[in-house]
């Protein structure tokens, strides 16, 4: 969890901008001291807030935020 706040922290002070591709899940761990499968949960916990998106065999990249018009509505 401190991982994903860490991150999410840097997403929202723009240190990483929408679009910017993060390192993979073995560098996180390395960069952060801690197990692979810490890292996976991090990345999966910034996936779930909408943080990131994982596009396999691309990468995980930061999201571009959504705009309030942008959810689909039906058509009037």
């Amino acid at each position: 969890m401190q991982m994903a706040d860490h991150i999410a922290e840097r997403i929202a002070k723009g240190e990483l901008r929408p679009g910017a591709r993060l390192p993979g899940e073995r560098d996180l761990a390395a960069e952060y001291g801690v197990a692979n499968l810490t890292a996976r949960r991090a990345t999966r916990e910034l996936r779930e807030r909408g943080l990131v998106v994982t596009l396999p065999a691309k990468g995980t990249f930061v999201a571009y935020p959504q705009e309030e018009g942008d959810a689909a509505a039906p058509a009037e």
